[in-house]
């Protein structure tokens, strides 16, 4: 399953989110943030009544301010 994570900076912590569905995590690096996920995400799918959201569409943009 192809899923997209959003992974932030949060003070010393990286935040990953899944944005197809509601399962984040965090770690002090971006690949312990992934790997983190990943295994949240593994735990939430042994429900086997989950559904899953579509993929959103990513696409930057920019304003002036």
């Amino acid at each position: 399953m192809r899923l997209t994570a959003a992974i932030a900076r949060d003070g010393d912590w990286y935040v990953a989110q899944c944005l197809e569905v509601d399962v984040a995590s965090q770690g002090q690096s971006i690949a312990d943030a992934r790997a983190n996920l990943i295994e949240a995400l593994l735990l939430y799918f042994e429900d086997a009544d989950v559904e899953v959201g579509e993929s959103p569409l990513i696409e930057p943009i920019e304003i002036a301010v």
